[in-house]
């Protein structure tokens, strides 16, 4: 669902479940920070405020007038006192959509097609009332197509755990949501799906004749310089420094953090299985929203939300924070990992924020993430 802050944000009821009271006991950790705490004291508390609210881990990179702060808190794996890598790679989940609109975009910048081509034009058959959907419906989530990873038991670690190694194709992601009929008439209602992006990265390999993630790197990763940004397929590691990341297994009332770092993230694909740092995913907002990626045209209509009411251009998510500024971005899941990247309109101020899961709710740190994340970018009068 899309993101809107207002002056009342900080309530944000957070679910209540059977691992919520292990918190406390599992998340006892060291508090480490790098030097820079004594520059951005007020970042920095910002940080220690998530890993406190029970996130085993946090970095963060933060871009603004005053030059690049980077930190982290927590430690990077239950049990142990070793530090946070600063630079560390971590799963972006779906921050991998922007990637994904930003291709789709350059395409219909060339001509090879076009954003209300239906998907029909390009992949007969593939989802039900594929001449009705558009590939523009497809970016703003208005298709109507179910959300493939509601079938999976992506809540259920016990039985995540049987399909973590498992790999997944495309077209086995779209039977899991073309199992279901339509959600409503493409084009009339706004609800966040998975679908779509698989859909889109199905697009993307038929326009170009390459894999989705071939095009990525072709036409992002590699001009922009995100070298340690990758397209995982079907690798299980996480390459390069990193945090461990943690889902809670239930067993005789009794709580146990399970490492599920090493996954197969083909049951994300073109939806959420990229691969980033902090520094990376701030280069590719600058780039991307300061016009080096695609026109005015196109970033105008990323970041025009296409419904009222609603807070999602194509790919790109719009949040309203209370002091005035949107900023403009996405986040993403994976499991044991939440991501938030945002920057202003003029990209003067970026921030990434990167956060580990351990034995409770994943989003219980929400609204701390979303204090930091108005402390970088509002007005320091106002932040």
């Amino acid at each position: 669902m899309t993101t809107r802050v207002t002056t009342k944000w900080w309530r944000i009821m957070l679910r209540t479940t059977a691992v919520a009271a292990a918190i406390a006991v599992l998340s006892a950790m060291t508090v480490q920070a790098s030097t820079t705490r004594a520059t951005r004291p007020d970042l920095q508390a910002g940080v220690d405020a998530i890993v406190a609210a029970g996130a085993p881990g946090a970095l963060v990179e933060v871009r603004d007038e005053r030059g690049t702060w980077r930190t982290s808190s927590g430690v990077a794996a239950l049990g142990t006192t070793k530090q946070v890598p600063v630079g560390g790679r971590f799963r972006a989940g779906s921050v991998t959509k922007i990637f994904v609109a930003t291709v789709v975009l350059q395409l219909a910048a060339e001509g090879r097609l076009r954003l209300d081509d239906t998907v029909e034009r390009w992949l007969p058959g593939a989802v039900p009332a594929g001449g009705r959907i558009t590939l523009r419906q497809l970016l703003n989530h208005t298709s109507g197509l179910y959300n493939y990873t509601d079938d999976l038991p992506l809540h259920d670690t016990e039985a995540y755990l049987q399909i973590r190694f498992q790999t997944w194709s495309p077209s086995e992601l779209l039977k899991l949501a073309t199992r279901h009929p339509l959600l409503f008439e493409p084009g009339t209602q706004w609800r966040y799906s998975n679908t779509d992006d698989i859909v889109l990265g199905l697009v993307v390999q038929r326009v170009s004749g390459h894999p989705y993630g071939v095009e990525i790197e072709r036409r992002i990763l590699r001009p922009v310089g995100l070298h340690a940004t990758s397209i995982p397929g079907t690798s299980a590691r996480i390459p390069g420094p990193h945090a461990h990341g943690y889902l809670p297994l239930v067993s005789d009332g009794q709580v146990s953090p399970i490492d599920v770092t090493e996954i197969n993230p083909s049951a994300a694909w073109a939806a959420g299985e990229m691969i980033s740092t902090t520094a990376d995913l701030n280069r590719f907002l600058s780039a991307l929203i300061g016009g080096r990626l695609v026109s005015p045209v196109e970033l105008r209509e990323m970041t025009t939300p296409t419904l009222p009411a609603t807070d999602y251009g194509l790919g790109l998510k719009l949040v309203h924070l209370p002091c005035g500024v949107t900023v403009y971005g996405h986040d993403g899941d994976a499991p044991g990992y939440s991501t938030w990247s945002y920057a202003t309109a003029d990209t003067r101020r970026r921030i990434t924020i990167s956060i580990t899961w351990g034995t409770g709710d994943p989003h219980g740190p929400l609204p701390q993430v979303l204090d930091l994340l108005a402390t970088a970018v509002c007005p320091r009068a106002t932040a």
